[in-house]
């Protein structure tokens, strides 16, 4: 050990390498130096013969000036919070690197002169669900339920169900938000049955608004019964409704799963749901509803505060206008092919001496919607040790463990990534 140490080049002359000098200038020296330290303790502590220490420095270097790593994600969860939620489509990041220069954001090219923030990405939304008179985007969903509650009931009270008071990721309340705001929670009913009568009882001229949530994350079985929207209309008071996870329209695929365009249809006043889950988009807060109800959102200081910048417009806009976007594809993904990709990535690697098979697995939707929805899937089973270099390795590689194995399920890796996860696990073993 002392004979290394002493052989431990110096970091000056490590960074001399040429290959370390051109990614300083792309990466930043800053990021360049700390990987070299970092490296260097390694070849202290004889983890890396110091004539390697350029090399491993080198091969240590991320892709971007970001901390942020590529990520395949076979974990059979579709929208994995964990791991961003929904991948962008090739034309959303085409988007976001369009605007990620100067942009029209705010300006009117035709006559030189200022223009609303994101008219683009709101008339996209709006084409999108018709039903909906006027909308607004703010920077995620808690964001959007916050200035509602805000702009309508600070001071006043809230109508809303026990049974929908959810907590969902990381701990975050429902309720906790909502009186952050100001407002008063009013509930009603009991935790698994609410009536119309519960609501028409707790209305008064200290009510603000009506608020349906959606559970997201669970269900309820057995004696249990909740109003729907359509009922809660003719209670003389706004009526919104929280959907979550970002579907705009009905999909066969979800049986059950609340969407923002029926929502409207039956007379909810406002709809507010995520743009990074079902709609495959950006992080983002959709508002859409009544015009007055959306302009009075639109016009609070507070939205302000909550406004989406120009890559998230861009982003959100191509959704709504592009093709098919990566949740879609895995959500519509056909069973009998994934197992016919799992069969010839487990050859491949067989072929090359990893122990590897393909077996049938259950995917989920994941980012809190259809909670009881399974997606029949195929993965690649292999030996569990596999799964700490896998997610270690570049790309990374997250699967999941079941019985002593590591699963890959591929419902969720893109079919011309296929390649890219073989040559992933072979460097990884």
């Amino acid at each position: 050990m002392d004979d290394i140490r002493r052989r431990v080049p110096r970091t000056d002359a490590v960074l001399a390498d040429d290959r370390l000098r051109a990614a300083a200038a792309t990466l930043g020296r800053r990021l360049v130096r700390e990987v070299v330290a970092d490296t260097l303790a390694r070849v202290r502590a004889g983890e890396i013969p110091p004539e390697s220490a350029a090399d491993a420095a080198t091969a240590a270097l991320p892709d971007t000036a970001a901390g942020l790593r590529e990520v395949l994600n076979a974990t059979g969860v579709v929208v994995h919070t964990n791991l961003g939620r929904a991948p962008l489509s090739r034309a959303a990041r085409d988007a976001v690197v369009a605007a990620a220069g100067y942009t029209d954001v705010e300006f009117d090219l035709r006559d030189g002169r200022r223009a609303p923030r994101g008219r683009t990405a709101v008339a996209a939304l709006a084409a999108a669900v018709p039903e909906a008179e006027a909308c607004h985007v703010v920077n995620n969903n808690a964001a959007a339920l916050a200035l509602v509650a805000t702009v309508l009931a600070a001071g006043r009270e809230i109508v809303i169900s026990r049974g929908e008071l959810v907590e969902i990721g990381d701990g975050f309340r429902i309720p906790d938000l909502l009186t952050a705001t100001g407002a008063r929670l009013r509930e009603v009913g009991t935790t698994n049955r609410t009536s119309l009568d519960d609501y028409a009882d707790a209305i008064g001229s200290g009510t603000g608004f009506v608020l349906k949530v959606h559970p997201a994350n669970f269900t309820q079985t057995g004696f249990v019964s909740a109003v729907p929207v359509g009922r809660l209309t003719g209670l003389g008071v706004p009526v919104v409704s929280d959907v979550g996870s970002g579907l705009l329209r009905p999909d066969p695929a979800l049986p059950g799963e609340p969407d923002v365009a029926t929502e409207l249809r039956a007379g909810a006043h406002l709809v507010t749901a995520s743009g990074d889950k079902l709609l495959g988009g950006p992080q983002a807060g959709l508002m859409l509803g009544t015009r007055d109800l959306v302009d009075r959102l639109r016009r609070h200081p507070l939205a302000r505060a909550l406004r989406v910048d120009k890559l998230t417009l861009a982003a959100l806009e191509a959704t709504l206008s592009g093709p098919p976007t990566p949740v879609a594809a895995a959500l519509a993904a056909d069973p009998e092919r994934l197992r016919d990709r799992a069969e010839a990535v487990a050859a491949a690697l067989t072929g090359h001496g990893v122990e590897a098979v393909a077996v049938a697995s259950t995917a989920r939707v994941g980012g809190g919607g259809a909670p009881e929805v399974s997606l029949p899937s195929a993965a690649v089973s292999l030996p569990a040790g596999l799964a700490g270099p896998l997610r270690n390795g570049r790309p990374a590689v997250v699967g999941r463990l079941h019985r002593d194995r590591l699963l890959l399920d591929l419902r969720a890796v893109p079919a011309d990534a296929d390649d890219r996860l073989v040559a992933a696990v072979l460097a990884a073993g």
